[in-house]
């Protein structure tokens, strides 16, 4: 390339940089051969993230480009990276090959983008958790109101709500979107600065214009070709806003490709549980505090065996339902199970076998999927004609209506799978483009293609014997090389013998080459055979394709038909293995948990070292729990909102027994944690979390708060933990859970009607105190914070100089009492003890010392025993 600064580009960048204006925010992917490289800035910061060699291509404007590249083969691998970085991929394709950019006279190859690769959509399993959903959020406003929209590209789900300025957090939470599209100017409403700065790295922001509510309208009704959405729902202006524009995003990503989705779904306002963000992570329900799936809710009772299953429970602890005849209904077909653990344990045999078809039948529809997903497709759908036969056994008759329904949904395929049992190989490659895949017999035309690609030796050696043969020339070979194909070679001296048919090529030193007619049709042949193989293949996919493509409707419904199964039957074995009882869930407000546990904790310990406890909030509606650290208040309180989460979720819960009033919102303040990046310190984090609360918790909400004003100084910590019970109690008038180390608050119970004291029950024993884990009516006289810090390894000095501390504050007059300790500053007592000589041994001591027990007879030893007795007498 010329080095000149006023060089023009080569026709290749100047390609490049005509495609990477049309892609503005996205690292341009550009395939060139076996690589996609990526030039100028793109190049930099893509090295930086994949930490791969920066390199150079070139010149422009008098300084070096810049360029990386990755193997397109293992492609998945650095998008996945480049992706959990927060940029977005244009995915540019040569769309031809150098032969026919040769035949129109072309300097390069036609290049395209396919597809932009973004966080919310993605559908490659290499590049998705099978077990959650990766949502693509919109977020409207029109009208004075905000709509939500959430789509799952990957399985097609689709779904609707109104939201709220206050309800937006909870909602976002809920969803945990990839990605979140809006409209720029939601980014100067005030009311959400602080909620989008905490979603930033998920924001693309939008034109105006794509939030539109009659273009929205539009969008979704061209999308399911339809002429009025009333058939789907009754959808506000900004739910429509929302969702066409992840209509149109979606359009725009995948370049017209069109997805299966569902039919819109509208999420009726107050059907769910609402759950703020501080809860969620209190209450470690999709991941603990370290933001790992291990040791969370999710973690605990997850047995499903299919990705779809998973996905679905994931869905329901998400959004706890808030209608109890729909509660009931999952709760059946968990009973039934439950009740049935034989054939629930069959059909979650059967259910291993089916692989995640929902995403296999994504990737078909957007023109990316491969033959491994067509194999997807026959084993799953193979698996519900058996499941459905083992639904119908006389002994699981009748079914409960969400099996019943489930069992309906699952459909007839026999048709389809045994057409793809008949099309593909036992051993498939990954990419159709590898071929290989259809199955010998399927196709007699490709079966002749692949015969000759695979036999041409045995056939070209059979052309040579029988040509040797023919011309009595024993030493005829038929060769090939990459310059004159394949040809006929006889020594000089036995060319005469050949024939007429056989046609001279070249004259070599001492051999003679030659063609026959028969020979170049064969070379034509061979030289196609793999091509032509090839594109058959292809093309035989693609009628595969479009098979199932005409039946997605009913692939979806049987999807999500195993879902329901494996969850219910799911739930139904972790009930039955770890001694879980059914809920009443209902309207009211009663809460009565019998011999409650803690699900994640229990399966830590065991069932056997778990101390249960009973919750009844009736006439008082709140309990102030007291007692010492470690006693196990924290756990209780969490106990009894996962408990009342699960039993929401219509799943059995670790208790006894449970009837429970629907909690419309659950609250929970525990833990301490500050948010530096906000400026907010712990206690500022604790007030915020509190403030929430007082401010939307209502007489059907459930909240727990664990050491409400532990943050500040002690009169302002009581004062506040005092205003806020009283504040619960007269004004949200809400089921709750209060643990606090202040024991004046329990002066409130004689002023609070609804309030009772309970307390952590201790039991001291030979100067040790045993945690009994054992909640009981009553107070806590003693906090046992000292021993508590004895049990973390305090120095000995320290845990005996605040018992020190600790009696004198006890005897009351804190004033002069503080201001004496301040006098003995522990620092020069210390210095002074060390300084101190030890004491003289003892004269038992020194007895001891000088006493050679080897050496004692019995009588010797008794005698010596009355000795020490009568010296420590002394």
């Amino acid at each position: 390339m010329n080095d000149s600064p006023t060089a023009p580009l080569s026709p290749v960048m100047a390609q490049y940089q005509e495609i990477k204006r049309a892609n503005p925010g996205c690292l341009l992917f550009f395939r060139m051969g076996d690589f996609y490289e990526l030039f100028f800035e793109d190049a930099v910061a893509a090295a930086g993230a994949l930490d791969i060699a920066l390199t150079k291509r070139g010149r422009h404007e008098g300084a070096d480009i810049p360029m990386c590249g990755v193997p397109a083969h293992t492609a998945e691998t650095y998008l996945a990276r480049l992706i959990r970085a927060g940029f977005k991929v244009a995915i540019c394709e040569q769309i031809e090959d150098p032969a026919e950019a040769k035949r129109r006279g072309a300097k390069m190859l036609r290049r395209a983008v396919i597809r932009v690769v973004t966080a919310g959509t993605l559908t490659e399993d290499g590049l998705l958790d099978a077990r959650r959903h990766n949502y693509l959020a919109g977020l409207a406003d029109a009208g004075g109101e905000l709509g939500l929209a959430w789509l799952d590209l990957s399985t097609g789900a689709f779904a609707l709500m109104p939201s709220s300025d206050a309800g937006l957090a909870g909602d976002l939470a809920r969803l945990d979107p990839g990605e979140i599209l809006l409209p720029e100017r939601l980014l100067a409403r005030p009311a959400l600065f602080e909620l989008l700065a905490e979603w930033k790295p998920a924001l693309t922001p939008l034109p105006n214009a794509r939030f539109d509510s009659d273009g929205g309208r539009r969008r979704l009704e061209e999308f399911y070709r339809v002429g009025a959405l009333d058939g789907f729902g009754n959808f506000g202006r900004a739910e429509l806003a929302a969702a066409g524009a992840l209509v149109d995003y979606v359009a725009l990503t995948q370049q017209d490709e069109a997805p299966y989705l569902e039919p819109p779904r509208r999420v009726v306002p107050g059907s769910v549980m609402q759950i703020d963000a501080a809860t969620r992570r209190n209450l470690e329900l999709m991941a603990n505090l370290s933001g790992e799936r291990r040791g969370s809710l999710l973690a605990t009772i997850d047995r499903t065996v299919t990705a779809a299953g998973a996905r679905l429970l994931a869905d329901h602890l998400a959004a706890p339902l808030t209608e109890p005849a729909a509660i009931a209904a999952r709760l059946d077909g968990v009973q039934f199970f439950a009740e049935r653990a034989e054939a629930g344990g069959m059909l979650r045999e059967r259910l291993k076998r089916c692989p995640d078809i929902e995403r296999a039948l994504t990737r078909l529809s957007l023109g990316r999927g491969g033959p491994r997903d067509l194999a997807a497709l026959r084993g799953a759908l193979g698996e519900t004609a058996t499941v459905k036969e083992m639904l119908a056994a006389p002994g699981l008759v009748p079914l409960p209506e969400r099996l019943r329904e489930a069992r309906h949904q699952l459909g007839e395929h026999g048709t389809l799978v045994e057409r793809l049992g008949r099309a593909l190989a036992a051993e498939l490659p990954f990419f159709a483009r590898d071929g290989g895949f259809i199955a010998a017999g399927y196709a007699a035309e490709l079966d002749d293609w692949k015969r000759l690609r695979d036999e041409s030796r045995q056939t070209i050696a059979g052309l040579q014997a029988r040509y040797a043969g023919d011309t009595g020339v024993g030493a005829l070979k038929i060769r090939h090389n990459n310059v004159i194909g394949y040809y006929i070679e006889v020594p000089a001296a036995h060319a005469p013998k050949l024939g007429v048919d056989f046609i001279h090529r070249q004259t070599m030193a001492g051999a003679m080459r030659y063609t026959t007619p028969e020979l170049a049709d064969l070379e034509t042949r061979i030289a196609s055979a793999a091509e032509r193989a090839l594109a058959l293949e292809l093309r035989l996919f693609e009628d595969l394709v479009a098979e199932i493509l005409a039946h997605r409707q009913e692939i979806a419904a049987a999807a999500a038909a195993l879902a329901v199964l494996d969850l219910s039957a799911a739930l139904a074995e972790l009930a039955e293995t770890s001694g879980w009882a059914r809920p009443a869930v209902e309207t009211g407000a009663a809460f009565e948990i019998r011999q409650g546990r803690h699900p994640t904790v229990e399966a830590a310990l065991g069932s056997s070292t778990f101390v249960a406890n009973d919750c009844v909030l009736g006439e008082d509606r709140i309990w102030l729990v007291t007692g010492p650290n470690m006693a196990g208040k924290s756990t209780f309180l969490r106990q009894n909102a996962l408990i009342a989460i699960l039993a929401q979720i219509g799943s059995y819960v670790p208790a006894q027994s449970a009837r429970i009033g629907v909690v419309d919102r659950l609250f929970s303040r525990v833990g301490a944690a500050d948010d530096l990046a906000r400026g907010r310190s712990t206690f500022m984090v604790e007030m915020v979390e509190t403030a929430a609360i007082l401010n939307q918790a209502s007489p059907r909400s459930f909240v727990i708060l664990d050491e409400i004003g532990r943050g500040t100084a002690t009169f302002d910590g009581l004062s506040i933990a005092w205003a806020c019970l009283e504040h619960l109690h007269e004004q949200n008038r809400s089921r709750a859970l209060f643990a606090t180390h202040y024991h004046e608050l329990t002066a409130l119970a004689a002023k609070l009607p609804a309030l009772a004291c309970h307390t952590m029950r201790v039991k001291e024993w030979k100067g040790e105190v045993v945690f009994l884990h054992e909640v009981a009516p009553g107070t806590a006289d003693r906090s046992y914070g000292i021993h508590v810090a004895r049990l973390a390894g305090l120095p000995g000095a320290v845990t005996a100089r605040a018992e020190e501390v600790l009696e004198v504050l006890e005897k009351g007059e804190q004033g002069g009492a503080l201001a004496r300790l301040a006098d003995d500053l522990p620092l020069f007592s210390a210095a002074r003890r060390r300084a101190e000589p030890p004491p003289p041994p003892s004269a038992a001591e020194a007895l001891l010392r000088d006493t050679r027990p080897d050496e004692l007879t019995p009588r010797d030893a008794l005698d010596l025993l009355y000795k020490l007795r009568g010296l420590v007498a002394d």
